[in-house]
């Protein structure tokens, strides 16, 4: 790649190059017969401008996935992320008996439900992201319910926060869902080779 961009590729943009064609959705309908054999397979243009373009992509994903901790953008802090548009509408009650023990989401309202908390703007798309079929929002939730869902692995599992105090954490999860779908058409024409 040195030698057909006549530039130097680092580890770090070969690695954000891959973390931008692998987060793609049309990733795997794009390659789904190459992906039938196990392990990834990851093409790789020759058009620079288009290799810098992914990574690009990539950098910006992986700020996000890391929560702003790992390629900061130029001018932004390490730690902080963009807002979206969810917001939160009513506060989950950080008592001990409003503890939640479910949650919900209305299509109509594009409301989410934590106990007695309610969080607005969260679009289907962000409600219903997934990974391989692992619902993103509801694991997330699921594991901080009074009643913890999800597998037991150890001990360590049953110690359980007494109140409630995850209304930024989840926040700050709906954003990253937010503007990672909103990079969803540029990645796809990453992988235009």
């Amino acid at each position: 790649l040195n030698q057909t961009f006549e530039e130097t590729i680092s580890p770090e943009n070969f690695f954000a190059y891959f973390y931008a064609i692998l987060a793609s959705p049309q990733y795997v309908k794009k390659f789904w017969d190459e992906l039938t054999i196990p392990g990834p397979r990851i093409p790789i243009t020759k058009n620079a401008l288009l290799f810098k373009e992914t990574v690009a992509l990539g950098e910006n994903l992986l700020w996000l996935h890391t929560y702003g901790e790992r390629f900061v953008p130029a001018g932004k802090k390490a730690g902080k992320l963009p807002s979206g548009k969810a917001r939160c509408k009513v506060g989950t009650p950080s008592t001990q008996t409003d503890y939640p023990e479910d949650f919900s989401y209305s299509y109509s309202d594009q409301e989410l439900y934590v106990g007695k908390g309610v969080f607005k703007n969260v679009s289907p798309q962000v409600w219903e992201f997934s990974i391989s079929r692992f619902e993103v929002v509801k694991s997330w939730l699921g594991y901080r319910m009074l009643k913890r869902k999800g597998k037991k692995s150890s001990p360590l599992d049953e110690i359980r926060p007494k109140i409630w105090s995850f209304d930024e954490e989840l926040l700050d999860l709906l954003w990253v869902l937010e503007h990672t779908i909103e990079l969803f058409p540029k990645l796809a024409k990453s992988l235009d080779l």
